[in-house]
């Protein structure tokens, strides 16, 4: 059995060189263009054009009234473009290749693009204010600018963002290839999901598509940023690392002082505040001379246990005196 797959999965030893990617001409050129496509989509919106009708045709066309059997499906497929599920989802691969490849630029580089998509594109909503189709009031009218948050569309360009940054991390030419052609498929189905539904105009799509390639389009930009705030962090973490090592130090197990018990007298002194250094001393000698040890008078050596010590003569008591002889109770003393 191969194991090299399951090895594939362990913590690399070091750190891989993984060169981010720079904005080049072929970029910038699509920048520009997509950018250029972005402005002519909002001014076709707000003059009312052609396209405005098509997406009068395409919502009393009712698509939903049309294939109802693939309503059930498309319920659960238009989740992979709502934010907070395709970001645990993204966040959960990207903070794995993050620990393996011992670098949080994965992890920065997708809060750096969901930072830009909020931001961009929660303005631009809030700022045409365009109602959906299912408020709409006005048949053949654009909608614009009546408290609406729809265009463009939130859900799409969602799904390019998110699903587009597999692509843009990806480490070799081949993963990149199919990437985007995975994250194009899913973010093209999850619009075209929302117009299914009736939930978006057409124009909003596309808008959004447009929306989520320009942030994709722009991520170079932002990768001194990224780089600048991984190096940030490591610092912090390292600082941290020794801060907690020297805490350890200090708490290591070692001979804990024991409190010294003065007598009354001294305490009494203490307590009343005799300040001097001089008094300090006198009083920290008095407290040592009290609990010196006392040393205990000699005592008479006991003979060891292999010697006998020699007896006194019966006929004579201690140092020659003579000791009485006890009286026997048959000769009366």
């Amino acid at each position: 059995m191969r194991t090299d797959i399951f090895a594939r999965l362990d913590r690399e030893p070091e750190p891989p060189k993984i060169v981010a990617p720079r904005m080049s001409r072929h970029r910038a050129a699509l920048f520009g263009g997509t950018l250029a496509f972005y402005l002519a989509i909002v001014f076709a919106v707000l003059v009312t054009s052609w396209l405005v009708v098509l997406d009068w045709k395409v919502m009393l066309f009712r698509p939903y009234q049309q294939w109802p059997e693939l309503h059930a499906f498309l319920d659960y497929y238009v989740v992979l473009g709502q934010r907070g599920p395709t970001a645990v989802m993204v966040a959960c691969w990207l903070g794995w290749r993050s620990w393996r490849q011992h670098t949080l630029r994965p992890l920065l580089v997708l809060g750096t693009s969901l930072l830009l998509l909020n931001v961009t594109v929660g303005a631009v909503k809030l700022g045409l204010g365009r109602l959906g189709p299912h408020y709409a009031t006005q048949i053949g009218s654009a909608e614009m600018f009546a408290g609406g948050d729809i265009f463009p569309s939130g859900h799409t360009a969602n799904a390019v963002v998110t699903w587009g940054i597999l692509a843009y991390l990806a480490t070799t030419p081949r993963a990149r290839r199919y990437l985007s052609a995975v994250s194009a498929t899913v973010s093209l189905g999850v619009g075209l999901t929302t117009v299914y539904i009736g939930t978006h105009w057409l124009s909003d799509v596309v808008l959004g598509w447009a929306a989520g390639l320009l942030i994709l389009l722009a991520l170079p930009w932002f990768e001194p940023l990224i780089a600048r705030a991984e190096s940030w962090i490591f610092d912090v973490r390292e600082q941290w690392r020794a801060r907690r090592r020297a805490v350890r130090q200090v708490r290591a197990p070692g001979v804990v002082p024991q409190p010294v018990l003065l007598p009354q007298s001294i305490a009494a002194e203490v307590a009343a505040g005799a300040g001097t250094p001089a008094a300090h001393l006198a009083t920290g000698a008095r407290a040592r001379a009290h609990h010196v040890p006392t040393v205990c008078p000699e005592r008479p050596q006991s003979a060891p246990s292999g010697t006998r010590r020699p007896q006194p003569h019966p006929e004579h008591g201690s140092r020659g005196t003579a000791s009485p002889a006890p009286a026997s109770p048959l000769t009366g003393g």
